[in-house]
């Protein structure tokens, strides 16, 4: 047809921009992932370890800490730098970290899959499920043809965009080798990121295998797969040469699986990828020996996953609840990203783990939202093409023998039963937010996190250990470092705060706070810098235990442990694209909180299970945010 013709050869609609600067030009020279110091490592771990032992419980850890730093943990340290040296095109981390996920057992959902929402399309007639769906498929795979074709934007972080974010320094830089071209960015205070995740977003699954998962990937798939009502849909997005088909088409295509009544199968697949990745294993090799090969292939490979609900969205916390797991029949959570759509046309990613963070994704979500709002492919009165759906969309079937059928079964119980013993909760904390912070001269991430802090002990009178997720992509396969949010610093204004209001004047209170927001800052930069403790440990541990030695008591440690056994989870974002981000708990008797500090407001949406009450801990975050934004206004505040 002309039309389709048409429609390629112009080129615009077939992608999202075409960058001067190619994708990839930095990638080359992006700066390789310090290997920290072993001293600095010990000092900034028994730092973090200081607010969480008493006196006792602290020397014994530094006993400990001091003699792994002059005897094993140097001879593992430098066995790592040697390592680092001999592999220079990667990160010290990519391999350890790899392993960490695709060697959990535990079920992906809850344990490891995120998501993030979709704000609403400003234009109301758009968040209709179909129209949605279809603008939100077209900017997808424009933005994959971008992505392969080396015209998306490069990923930079710019501390000064009005001399890098410009024409003119992209006219230039484009001309710089790519050997070089970072440090021509860095001259101009513009950091580019890394971007080696970025090829899995798409086509891309995680296959359960024993002990080990893997990643697949393949490019050559021009299909996307359809889950609505636990049935399985696929139809070609891109022609034999490429490209786009017309979006009237995929309208067409996505109409028909809407409109298709066919019953909900007894035994729904998308089950099985809530299950343990051991047991997923075997039944996924039962599968193929019954003759459903072909049928998991095109799962596997297709470009991605679109889940459409069959139901409106209530509240956040059904919003909440709908993107974190859902319905597991019309999920297939081993894919890198589910894209779900609801019956009211409210959108959200539930992505997979192992294969990239949230910088890759969030730049992904951002690209999607702003195309699919800024310029849609079809509008409320497009009209479908008039194409023979029936041939397009081949529905897929797959033949279950007793012991899968037994297996899906369980698969659903166990599911069932854990979203059932899960909790989430919300609040939006209106008195405040980044615009006043800043003026008091406070961090505003410092501020959420100290107000964490004083919540669990004015709840539980402790202090626990504390996650807080920061990205290194600033360097050459960096994934991310944990900051750690609880120091003596959070203990000491947490404890005047919540025990000792009266022996304090709100001058006091307020250095406090400051205190907390440098020290907060320090950490950050360290962990964004590559400076952090974590990883550097994670991965001498790992050597250790990859070269058949004993496990160096420093890692036998009870406090080591606890360190590691993470009660408050957290992890931020702000993006004009997303509405709320969320995560299941790491610990069963921890919180996962996603939180945003907006200008004038803060956002927390908190997960739990029964061990926990993360109801009211949220109460308990918002008197504490109450209180500190009274305290930095010159209010005096009652207990």
């Amino acid at each position: 047809a002309p039309g389709r013709r048409g429609y390629s050869s112009a080129g615009a609609a077939e992608f999202l921009h075409r960058s001067i600067v190619p994708t990839m030009h930095y990638q080359k020279s992006l700066p390789r992932l310090p290997v920290p110091k072993l001293e600095d490592t010990i000092k900034r771990y028994l730092n973090a370890q200081k607010p969480l032992l008493n006196d006792e419980q602290f020397r014994k850890t530094e006993e400990l800490a001091h003699a792994f730093e002059k005897g094993v943990g140097r001879e593992l340290h430098e066995q790592l730098v040697a390592q680092d040296n001999q592999n220079k095109h990667t990160s010290y981390i990519t391999g350890p970290w790899f392993d960490m996920y695709l060697k959990a057992r535990e079920p992906v959902v809850l344990n490891f899959n995120a998501f993030m929402s979709f704000n609403p399309d400003p234009k109301s007639e758009y968040n209709d499920q179909l129209i949605r769906a279809t603008n939100m498929t077209v900017s997808a795979i424009r933005f994959m043809k971008t992505f392969r074709a080396g015209y998306l934007e490069p990923e930079v972080f710019h501390l000064n965009p009005e001399k890098s974010d410009t024409e003119i320094f992209k006219k230039i830089i484009r001309f710089v080798p790519s050997s070089v071209s970072w440090f021509g960015a860095y001259m101009v205070n513009a950091y580019p990121l890394d971007m080696s995740q970025y090829f899995r977003l798409f086509n891309s699954t995680r296959i359960p295998k024993l002990d080990r998962d893997e990643l697949y990937t393949d490019e050559k798939a021009k299909h996307l797969l359809v889950l609505r009502n636990g049935n399985f849909y696929v139809f070609d997005v891109l022609d034999r040469d490429g490209n786009m088909l017309e979006p009237s088409e995929i309208q067409a295509h996505l109409k028909y699986i809407l409109s298709d009544n066919s019953p909900a199968p007894a035994f729904p697949l998308g089950y099985l990828t809530s299950e343990n990745r051991d047991t997923w294993a075997l039944l996924r090799k039962n599968l193929l020996e019954n003759g459903n090969e072909e049928a998991l292939q095109k799962v596997d490979s297709a470009m991605f996953c679109l889940s459409l609900d069959d139901f409106a969205i209530k509240d956040f916390v059904h919003l909440s609840h709908t993107m974190l797991h859902g319905d597991a029949a019309n999920r297939w959570y081993d894919k890198s990203f589910n894209l779900i759509i609801t019956k009211d046309g409210t959108a959200g990613i539930n992505f997979e783990h192992s294969w990239g963070d949230g910088v890759a994704v969030l730049r992904f979500q951002n690209e999607v939202f702003k195309d699919s709002t800024k310029t849609p492919a079809i509008s409320p009165q497009s009209q479908p093409a008039s194409v023979d759906s029936s041939r397009a969309v081949q529905k897929l079937d797959f033949k279950l023998n007793d012991a899968l059928k037994a297996g899906i079964t369980k698969a659903k119980q166990k599911f069932d039963a854990t979203v059932e013993s899960l909790s989430l909760n919300l609040i939006q904390f209106q008195e405040g937010g980044k615009e006043l912070l800043k003026q008091k001269k406070v961090s505003p991430d410092a501020v959420a996190q100290l107000a964490f802090q004083m919540a669990f002990l004015r709840q539980y009178d402790q202090t626990v250990a504390t996650y807080e997720s920061c990205s290194t992509a600033a360097f050459k396969h960096g994934r991310t470092e944990t900051i750690r949010p609880a120091s003596v610093y959070t203990k000491k204004c947490s404890e005047a705060f919540v025990k000792e209001l009266s022996k304090h004047s709100t001058e006091e209170l307020q250095n406090l706070i400051v205190e907390c927001s440098k020290y907060h800052g320090r950490l950050t930069k360290e962990a964004a810098m590559g400076q952090g403790f974590d990883r550097h440990l994670f991965s001498l541990r790992y050597l250790a235990l990859s070269k058949g030695l004993a496990l160096p008591d420093f890692y036998q440690d009870q406090a080591y442990a606890r360190l590691n056994h993470n009660i408050i989870s957290t992890s931020t974002l702000v993006s004009p694209a997303v509405q709320l981000g969320g995560f299941g708990p790491v610990v069963s008797d921890g919180f996962g909180v996603g939180y945003q500090v907006q200008d004038d407001w803060i956002g927390c949406n908190v997960s739990s299970y029964p061990a926990r009450n993360g109801k009211e801990f949220l109460q308990c975050i918002y008197k504490s945010l109450e209180d500190i934004f009274n305290v930095l206004k010159g209010k005096k505040i009652g207990s």
